[in-house]
């Protein structure tokens, strides 16, 4: 299981970095895949009950790779962080498949409620540079996240929300690919 997911997140990176040019440098050198391979460890030990165990590996995975991703938190295999400074996910988030996440992006909460209190993201969403995704809110299928953007409500599937507080720019129609397709830097 673990070999499977390590492999569709290298495969997500060679989809989405047109820089990246083979396996071995994406293994070797590309942060993003670093901390997800780190975080499935630390997933499985707070699954196990191991909470103190799978916190030091998400504490040493921050410190490696400047990404934090609480260990309790569902990432779906074939996610990407692309540059992934100052990444954060929180407990309770879950981030589907295909979904491109951009440096200094936060999957986040907004004060102390209990239970989920993290956004779920869809599959094959974007979320872009130094975006803020807080609350227990949803990013649907195919929605985009504008850099900088501070969501705070819903996002419809197919959709693309800008600016702060961030408000709907665009919505999927029927029939317009564009809005299916990968963020192509």
């Amino acid at each position: 299981m673990f070999f499977k997911r390590l492999r569709a997140d290298v495969a997500a990176a060679k989809r989405n970095d047109p820089a990246a040019r083979s396996v071995a440098e994406i293994l070797l050198t590309y942060s993003g895949v670093h901390a997800l391979s780190m975080h499935r460890t630390a997933n499985f030990f707070y699954r196990a009950g191991l909470k103190l165990t799978a916190r030091i590996i998400s504490q040493f995975a921050k410190f490696l790779t400047g990404i934090e991703i609480h260990p309790a938190a569902k990432i779906a295999a074939g996610v990407f962080i692309d540059h992934g400074a100052g990444v954060v996910i929180g407990e309770t988030a879950e981030v589907g498949e295909g979904t491109v996440l951009y440096q200094g992006c936060t999957l986040g909460g907004t004060g102390k409620e209990c239970g989920k209190r993290h956004p779920t993201v869809g599959r094959n969403c974007v979320i872009s540079a130094g975006a803020k995704v807080l609350g227990n809110i949803t990013v649907g299928d195919n929605a985009k996240v504008g850099a900088g953007a501070v969501v705070l409500k819903d996002v419809p599937p197919g959709s693309t929300a800008v600016g702060v507080p961030a408000r709907i720019i665009l919505k999927e129609r029927p029939g317009d690919e564009n809005l299916q397709q990968p963020d192509a830097h």
